[in-house]
Order: structure tokens, then C-alpha cells, then sequence
């Protein structure tokens, strides 16, 4: 059985940091392409990066700068750093890894994220 399980988030201040993780069980992130979206109440979930299996990302151009996805294959886990929140970047943060055999979309749970003063 797979699992991708987040933790991490909360509530930061303007300008804060936070770090959420996401651990797999049952997949390897290494040959899996890894992303992380997020969704605002009432706004279409966004993209916020993508890691390739080569290692290469891709960013959001609303975080680019300020987040910064990492891997731990030892761990099997993936991080998101957050860095110079902003309000904008409350939403539910959510992990998700994509696999070729088979082809597959995983989920996390979900991870609120709250940025205020």
C-alpha cells in the first residue's frame, strides 16, 4: 500500500519560514516525479514545484525565490522550504508523487498552511 505523509505547517508570520515533509512508503521518490500544489478556499489549486527524477525543478512563478524543494532518498522524503511567506501563501499544501509502473498519482493528506500576522 502506498502512503505519501505529510507534516509540518502551521501557522507563520509575514516574512516567516516554515518547512513541511512528506514521506513515502510503498514507492521511491528517486523514480518518481515529485510536486507539491496547493489550494486557497475558493482559488484552483496551484502548482507550486516540480522535481524531476534527474534531479531538475521546475517553480511556481509566485514562489520562485522564497521556496526550495529537497530530497533525503535515504529517508524516502521530500521537503518543501518555505521562506519570505507572505498572506498569499495560506492555502492546503499537498505532496504528490507520480510513478510510471504503474501509472499513478499519489496524495498526501494535506497540510494547512497559514501565513498572518
Amino acid at each position: 500500500q502506498v502512503q505519501l505523509v505529510q507534516s509540518g505547517g502551521g501557522l507563520a508570520q509575514p516574512g516567516g519560514s516554515l518547512r513541511l515533509s512528506c514521506v513515502a512508503s510503498g514507492i521511491f521518490f528517486r523514480n518518481s516525479i515529485v510536486a507539491w500544489y496547493r489550494q486557497a478556499p475558493g482559488k484552483e489549486r496551484e502548482l507550486v514545484v516540480l522535481l524531476f527524477s534527474d534531479g531538475s525543478t521546475k517553480y511556481g512563478d509566485s514562489v520562485k525565490g522564497r521556496f526550495t524543494i529537497s530530497g533525503d532518498n535515504s529517508q524516502n522524503t521530500v521537503y518543501l522550504q518555505m521562506n519570505s511567506l507572505k498572506p498569499e501563501d495560506t492555502a492546503v499544501y499537498y505532496c504528490t508523487a507520480r510513478t510510471d509502473a504503474p501509472l499513478h498519482t499519489y496524495w498526501g493528506q494535506g497540510t494547512q498552511v497559514t501565513v498572518s500576522p
